[in-house]
């Protein structure tokens, strides 16, 4: 994983989709994988689900907290 500051969120993986910046960020009190879209000034967190409709969660503690 990425480490940026400590904080509730951890940068998972960072990639370049059309320009911008697509993140994925873990939050480290829940475990639970978001995904935000930097392509404006706003850039909302939207949970990433499984098959199943479902949040993806990491396991608790995570690496590097």
């Amino acid at each position: 994983m990425l480490e940026i500051k400590s904080g509730r969120f951890l940068l998972k993986s960072r990639e370049i989709l059309h320009g911008r910046e697509l993140d994925v960020v873990v939050d480290r009190q829940t475990g639970v994988n978001y995904v935000t879209y930097l392509a404006s000034a706003s850039a909302p967190l939207n949970p990433l689900l499984d098959k199943d409709g479902k949040p993806l969660v990491d396991e608790l503690p995570l690496e590097n907290v």
